[in-house]
């Protein structure tokens, strides 16, 4: 990997793993998420009509149908991570939710697709889920401290990560939509998705705003930042080394929930993210 690459995967790690504390910090919640959607998909409405002017790409029915799957399993994915992070610690969702993505995907390919992974990737594999269990401490640990709840929002974050990734990869790699119209798509999408839900809401729209519109906005530009930082990258560079790259932010969102938001268990917590990382590394290079 060049060092431009290095370099452009890394802020993208420690991007992605500040909105996810700021939105932790925040409190959260339904209309929240909504705003950040909705302040996204306005902020970077001139890149992608950019985009569509100059490349033209042909968009039929299946474009639309990719983009709209795109759309709602990205919505289920920023609701149960907000739903993830009202119930329980950073150090303990965010490491859980990234690290279990990977390994839910290569379960996967193994029992539908007949794969047989590498004696290494079953390495990365077994750390993983050493991590997780280190990180959880146990079912017993998690009931105890009242984390169970936020262990499967995290797990379930898991299952829409691998979700949207294997569609987003479809639809740009075999429909060739351009990423930054599909993400940007899927911004749009979720927002007409959540409005409903926000309406419900509305009488929490204007407070919200009030208290949390530095964070509203902050999440707003980094969260498709940190994404285009990655597509970036994969221009020039082989997404087998990018995606390994990009699980640092594990650790970072670790160390984050641990020292900033002085949750605690930070020495167990932190090696646990740790062996969760290399045990991505493995996977990706196995």
């Amino acid at each position: 990997m060049s060092t431009l690459a290095l370099l452009l995967v890394l802020c993208a790690a420690v991007i992605h793993a500040g909105w996810n504390f700021l939105l932790k910090r925040s409190g959260g919640g339904t209309v929240f998420v909504w705003w950040f959607a909705t302040l996204s998909a306005v902020i970077y409405a001139p890149i992608a009509v950019g985009i569509l002017w100059y490349v033209k790409p042909a968009l039929g029915w299946q474009h639309i149908g990719l983009i709209s799957a795109s759309a709602a399993l990205h919505t289920a994915y920023y609701m149960l991570l907000d739903r993830g992070y009202r119930s329980g610690d950073l150090s303990l969702v965010y490491p859980l939710a990234r690290g279990s993505a990977p390994l839910i995907t290569v379960l996967c390919a193994v029992v539908l697709l007949d794969e047989t992974p590498t004696a290494l990737a079953v390495g990365g594999t077994v750390l993983i889920g050493f991590g997780a269990l280190m990180l959880t401490g146990g079912m017993g640990s998690l009931r105890r401290s009242g984390s169970l709840p936020a262990a499967g929002y995290a797990l379930l974050t898991g299952c829409m990560i691998a979700s949207y990734t294997l569609v987003d990869k479809v639809a740009v790699g075999l429909f060739l939509i351009p990423p930054l119209i599909q993400d940007w798509a899927s911004n749009v999408g979720r927002a007409l998705l959540m409005t409903p839900m926000a309406m419900r809401h509305r009488h929490d729209l204007l407070p919200t705003w009030r208290r949390c519109y530095k964070a509203i906005i902050a999440v707003a530009i980094l969260c498709p930042l940190s994404y285009i930082l990655v597509l970036s990258a994969m221009v020039f560079t082989p997404v087998s080394y990018i995606a390994p790259a990009r699980e640092i932010s594990i650790l970072v969102a670790a160390l984050m929930g641990t020292q900033l938001l002085a949750e605690g268990h930070a020495a167990q917590r932190i090696a646990a993210a740790t062996a969760m990382v290399v045990g991505v590394v493995c996977l990706a290079v196995g």
